[in-house]
């Protein structure tokens, strides 16, 4: 679908599919290029939509070669993205906007590369800086814990969501990420993850007693009941003996935690927020928290430094002057009465 502003006027020529743009043949190239060289499905699929969004614009335009693409084309292309307003009248998201844009400046630079352009009209444009937000709510360590402790574990399915909760906040992995889990990627014994991801970036980590024991019960006891194809690698299997997706996981997560009486916008990525804050408040270096979380750069993780304030609550009211004063003051009402 192709994203339109209110002031857009609609082109009164005919439609017709991308297929028949000029530059639908590279992408069809491109999209192959990034399987070949060790790109997820997922990333394949992200940028197969936001590039057909590109096109379709392009199209619309009769822009129908990568060469008729130039660096004022492509800065039109950023403003019509920051004007687009959505059904409801609201802005699309500056890290959807730099996701769409980020797209098109890998395509070209691919193409640029592959000598199918002389030059890359993409590599001057600069991303949109999106705000970096606090999380509106990380949930407490008691929220956590009665959340984990909904399933029933006297059913194997309730072995199976516990595991996956426990696993969620032991290692703060992503919704995705555990989707796309593969049991050789787990070593018990050792208590360790391989995790693949963002990027295809690799990252190991380490997993606590409490999820290792509930991961063992799983795979020991549950797993070999759910799995209906002895091919079947994915570690954690639904119902129907499938891999989860994304939107499975996220309902059985956001379900559980109705269940616990925790009303609140979110799912899976709730505990990843959780694990981090919680870790920081307990003493961990952020550092260790960038690599737990698999961030590129240590300025995306200092955020959780200005939500984890337990700590310094506790700290300001014992060494703080004006706390101490107040502690006398009620100490000496209490004497007086």
């Amino acid at each position: 679908m192709v994203l339109r502003t209110k002031h857009h006027n609609q082109s009164t020529r005919q439609q017709i599919p991308i297929e028949h743009n000029g530059i639908y043949p590279y992408l069809v190239r491109y999209l192959d290029w990034l399987l070949v060289k060790g790109y997820s499905v997922e990333t394949k699929k992200s940028r197969d939509n936001a590039l057909r969004t590109f096109i379709e614009w392009c199209d619309q335009r009769d822009i129908q070669q990568p060469q008729d693409v130039t660096k004022p084309i492509l800065e039109r292309y950023q403003r019509h993205l920051f004007y687009y307003r959505k059904d409801n009248g609201k802005p699309i998201a500056f890290s959807t906007q730099k996701s769409l844009l980020q797209s098109v400046k890998g395509f070209f630079k691919w193409l640029t590369q592959q000598n199918y352009l002389l030059y890359n009209p993409a590599s001057e444009i600069q991303m949109p800086k999106a705000p970096k937000r606090l999380p509106k709510t990380i949930l407490s360590v008691e929220q956590i814990k009665s959340i984990i402790h909904q399933p029933d574990t006297s059913t194997p399915q309730g072995i199976r969501d516990r595991a996956i909760l426990e696993l969620l906040y032991s290692t703060g992995i992503r919704r995705m990420e555990l989707c796309n889990l593969k049991i050789h990627e787990l070593n018990l014994e050792r208590k360790t993850v391989l995790i693949l991801g963002k990027g295809s970036k690799e990252r190991m980590l380490p997993i606590g007693q409490s999820a290792i024991t509930w991961l063992v019960k799983y795979l020991d006891d549950v797993r070999p009941q759910l799995c209906l194809a002895l091919e079947e690698t994915s570690f954690f299997l639904t119902d129907y003996g499938e891999a989860y997706t994304g939107s499975v996981l996220g309902w059985l997560v956001k379900n559980t935690m109705k269940n616990a009486g925790i009303h609140i916008e979110g799912s899976c990525h709730l505990f990843r927020h959780a694990m981090a804050t919680h870790m920081l408040e307990n003493g961990s270096d952020i550092r260790f928290i960038q690599a737990m979380l698999g961030h590129s750069e240590l300025s995306t993780t200092e955020i959780y430094t200005k939500v984890s304030v337990e700590k310094l609550r506790e700290i300001h009211s014992v060494t703080h002057p004006a706390e101490k004063s107040d502690r006398n003051i009620n100490n000496d009402k209490s004497l007086g009465a």
